[in-house]
């Protein structure tokens, strides 16, 4: 099982962050930026619960295009058995393009969490 997500948009960073801490022993971080322009750029991420293995990748927007690559990232990164990856119901991820694709890849199975799921945990029983 992988969860996968996407990220941004977000401005790249060309530095590191700084190697201090602060005065009260946390790391220093720097801020991202969430907004739009030519410089911002998507990070797709996927996290294996069973085994702490990750891939990520970047791209310029979340696209159909970009999410199949991710696909084919995961794939490769888990070269046997099949794979379940759990994603939201962006329109990138249930494109014809992005299904055909899963029809050709019959290893990786696609679960979608509900639309509205993350307010579930807040109704009343």
């Amino acid at each position: 099982m992988i969860c996968a997500d996407e990220l941004g948009p977000v401005i790249p960073r060309t530095f590191p962050p700084a190697p201090a801490w602060s005065p009260d022993g946390h790391r220093i971080k720097a801020e991202l930026d969430y907004s739009r322009g030519p410089e911002k750029t998507w990070v797709y991420g996927g996290l294996c619960p069973a085994d702490g293995q990750a891939v990520t990748m970047t791209a310029s927007s979340p696209n159909s295009v970009f999410h199949q690559q991710f696909l084919q990232l995961i794939e490769d990164a888990n070269p046997d058995g099949k794979i379940w990856i759990v994603t939201d119901n962006l329109s990138s991820h249930t494109s014809l393009s992005s299904r055909t694709r899963l029809e050709d890849h019959p290893r990786i199975n696609h679960a979608f969490i509900p639309v509205g799921a993350c307010r579930l945990n807040l109704q009343e029983g």
